[in-house]
This record gives structure tokens, sequence and C-alpha cells, in this order.
């Protein structure tokens, strides 16, 4: 697979928003676009360059022959994907911010090229979902079984159950639209990825990162144990904090973005907006 003649950057919708010295990279994870990040963005971009993209296997990717889901066939082809951008639009020393899938792939591509990275902040990112003896990932492998089976056998009715359980639905504008984001990820791409989020374990590349980390977390998240972000912080070589948010959900980028923004002014040192 090759990507569009005109570049990585055109190809994954990429787009820098802001000035300043500072570069902040925002990447989606499962099911989403870069538009998950709608209520932070502008605050950050008062301050930083802001760069927002569309991982290959999004629906709001036009090319559907982007995503293959043989070169994708784990973490690190994403990982790749990532430094090819950064190195084709000259970023270094950045701020990246990973949600979800997008933590352990940062934390990938730190490892590989960790001068690109001054600063990885994950939220609510995970090594490893199933549970086994000594480590809580909140599932078990019935639970992975049952999701891989309902994403193939109906794709669309998964999708707003889905969002229901892994969005606050306490803000159902917030469960809308991420599902509306699920549901323009095509079904043959939302399978085999499923499949190696749900099924992953990159525990080891937790003790190869030496990059600064911040893990943030919602007190209560249906997808990621509390206990995951302290075992992470724990594994880590680099120096890590973990911050809680408090509040239910996956997304807190969607459902608490206040208090996020609050969470990223303390990290990255500087005053962000309050709108």
């Amino acid at each position: 697979m090759v990507l569009l003649e005109n570049g990585i950057s055109t190809s994954m919708n990429s787009k820098i928003i802001g000035s300043g010295s500072e570069v902040i990279v925002l990447a989606h994870g499962f099911g989403g676009d870069q538009s998950v990040w709608d209520k932070i963005l502008p605050s950050l971009a008062q301050h930083c360059r802001v760069l927002v993209f569309d991982w290959t296997f999004s629906g709001a990717v036009e090319d559907p022959n982007l995503y293959d889901p043989v070169k994708y066939s784990s973490y690190d082809a994403f990982a790749d994907d990532l430094i090819s951008l950064l190195d084709e639009m000259n970023l270094q020393s950045l701020v990246f911010i990973g949600h979800s899938m997008s933590g352990m792939i940062g934390c990938i591509a730190s490892i590989k090229r960790p001068e690109l990275f001054k600063r990885l902040v994950l939220i609510g990112s995970s090594p490893r979902y199933i549970n086994m003896d000594g480590y809580e990932g909140g599932f078990g492998n019935s639970d992975i079984d049952q999701i891989i089976a309902n994403v193939e056998s109906n794709y669309q009715n998964w999708t707003s159950a889905f969002a229901s359980l892994v969005v606050d639905a306490k803000d159902p504008l917030s469960v809308e639209k991420f599902a509306k984001c699920l549901k323009r990820m095509r079904p043959e791409v939302a399978l085999p990825l499923a499949k190696i989020v749900f099924q992953s374990d990159e525990r080891e590349v937790l003790e190869k990162v030496i990059t600064p980390c911040t893990i943030i977390q919602t007190t209560n998240d249906y997808v990621v144990p509390n206990s995951v972000a302290l075992y992470m912080q724990k594994k880590i070589k680099g120096k890590s904090t973990v911050e809680m948010i408090e509040g239910d959900g996956h997304f807190p980028q969607l459902t608490a973005h206040l208090q996020l923004l609050e969470v990223l002014r303390r990290v990255l040192g500087f005053e962000l907006g309050r709108d």
C-alpha cells in the first residue's frame, strides 16, 4: 500500500491551527476522528501550533484504500505513520497528546524516534485490556470475544451501544458525536482494528519509554480501570505522573474538557483560555 502521492499529511487530513513556538499533536483513538478535539482545540491554539489529523482507519479519511489490514496488523505501523507525518511536516521536540490507542502508538513512536517528542500525554490509554494474573486490564477474555462478535455481526447496532457505554451517558450530545464517528468507520476496517486494540498486549513497551509522560484518567472509565494508569506510571522508564479527572467515561475531551484543559495548563506550563 502506498499513501497518496501528495504526501501522508494530505492523506491523513492533517492541519496545523494556531501559532507559537510550542507544538502540540492531538491523536484520536479507535472509532474517532480529529473532531473529538473540537472543545479543547481553540484554547490550545491560542498558545501553540496544534496539529490535528485523522488516522487511516477513520471514517473521515476519503480514500478507503489507505487502510490495509495486513499493513496495520499492530500498533507499530501506526507509529511509523506518525513518525512519517511529523517528518514530512518538519516537527520535533513536541508534546504528543494521544487518546486511548493513540497513547500506546505515541509511546512506540517515542522509542523509535525520541528526539521528536518532548512530552507524552496519555489520555485513557492502556497497554492491555484483558485481565491476567497480577494484572487488571478491565475485561475477561469472554468480554473481548463478545465485543468482537458484536462488531462482526451487527456493526451499526454495536456503535450506538458502545458509544453509550464509553462516553458519559449524562452528556447525550457527546455520546451522539462519538456514535456518529463510529458509524462513519467502515465495518471491514472496524473489525480487524478492534481485534488489534482489544487483544493487544504492549506492556513490554512501557519500560522502554524515556520521554516524560503525563497519564490522564477519569475516575470512572468503563474501558480502562484506574489501576492501569498506576501500572503504566510504575512501568514507564521516564518520569511519569498520573492526573485524575473527576467524572465518568473514556472521553474527557468531550465530557470534561474544562477539567482536561486545567490539567494540560498545569502540565504544559502556560495559561489556557477558559472558553
